[in-house]
């Protein structure tokens, strides 16, 4: 189906920045336990905290995140009067930023959009073994699924999965190699091919293929794959998110695009977990650990819903039914397994990814 959404950014301005896509980090270097924690005197006498965190995410939660942190800032210092809070933030590719953290970015917190980025900071034993336990729902606050972005009125007459192996269909869409964007459309292709040809591996294959033939450009993150498509104008459809595709729709391409939702897709986790390893020697664990506890009150699971984000908060996802309409899907976990048998059978060098598609990118 069709859907047009519906603008909610009327009194808010995409920085170019943002609508650009680019990774930005903030004062990341050189931070000393007494510049994160440090413990000062307000003028009674009283001491006063003074707490810096720093949050390494994938791409296109930095729309979400720049509305989330003065929220959190607001609630914890009502909690903790005593206590100011700086939020920093880092961009990029899921998966980028997974291996920036591992390789000694100082993360207070992570918050990914997929599994394996996680589970290789617990394998570096940056996070804790039961980081899925500390948070509801698998430490996954909201979710989001994969849709298709068009031309304006659907020119191409794109309605669902098979649409896209339509002879001069020009595909755009973020680099499976590299990004969890890419990754989670790659997969929802192939999960389509599954259902649609009764587990059929082979015809499945022969679908993905057929659809990997009509990619125009891999980009190297989901808002960069949004930018070449919108403002560059390259491609007839763009696979990504849900959330990245009503932002697209309602801002910076708002009377250029549609969406499309498909019948049947993936369901994508953004799990969060506490970088235990940087926020034990910082001082920082308590107010990480409230960081993300929050992300599952009631305000902040609104927010998710007003950017197009899947609520895990039944209530919440249930109140915003209008604007994330139901959509049949699948979890990568149940059709393919864990994420190191994912990340082994379809992204590792000659795998599944790089068997199918033509100029695979590295």
């Amino acid at each position: 189906m069709t859907y047009q959404a519906e603008p909610f950014y009327k009194n808010k301005a995409i920085s170019a920045l943002s609508i650009a896509g680019m990774a930005v980090t903030l004062g990341l270097a050189g931070c000393s336990n007494n510049d994160t924690a440090e413990t000062t005197a307000n003028a009674d006498g009283t001491p006063s905290e003074n707490i810096e965190l720093l949050n390494v995410s994938y791409d296109v939660a930095r729309d979400f995140y720049k509305d989330y942190n003065p929220m959190f800032v607001e609630h914890y210092k009502s909690e903790n009067p005593n206590a100011t809070v700086n939020i920093k933030q880092s961009h990029g590719g899921s998966s980028k930023q997974a291996l920036s953290v591992a390789n000694g970015l100082q993360a207070d917190v992570a918050t990914m959009n997929q599994g394996s980025d996680i589970e290789l900071l617990q394998k570096e034993g940056l996070v804790a073994n039961d980081w899925e336990a500390q948070f509801p729902d698998n430490a996954v606050p909201f979710t989001s699924t994969i849709v298709f972005l068009v031309r304006k009125d659907n020119p191409k007459n794109i309605n669902d999965w098979e649409d896209l192996t339509k002879d001069g269909i020009e595909i755009v869409m973020a680099n499976p190699k590299v990004t969890g964007n890419g990754r989670y459309a790659f997969l929802g292709a192939y999960g389509y091919g599954l259902h649609a040809f009764d587990n059929n591996e082979d015809n499945a294959k022969s679908y993905v293929r057929d659809m990997l033939k009509n990619v125009k450009v891999y980009e190297n993150g989901g808002r960069a794959a949004t930018t070449t498509f919108v403002q560059r104008g390259i491609g007839d459809v763009l696979v990504t998110f849900e959330n990245e595709a009503n932002l697209a729709a309602t801002q910076f391409g708002a009377g250029q695009v549609d969406i499309v939702y498909p019948k049947y897709s993936i369901k994508s986790e953004s799990p969060v977990a506490i970088v235990n390893a940087v926020t034990d020697k910082k001082g920082t664990t308590k107010a990480a650990k409230a960081y993300l506890d929050y992300l599952w009150s009631e305000p902040a699971q609104q927010l998710a819903a007003d950017l197009y984000l899947r609520p895990s908060v039944k209530s919440v996802l249930d109140k915003n039914g209008d604007k994330l309409p139901a959509v049949e899907t699948f979890r990568p976990n149940d059709a393919f397994g864990t994420w190191d048998e994912i990340m082994s059978t379809f992204f590792s060098d000659n795998g599944v990814f790089d068997q199918l598609a033509i100029n695979a990118p590295q």
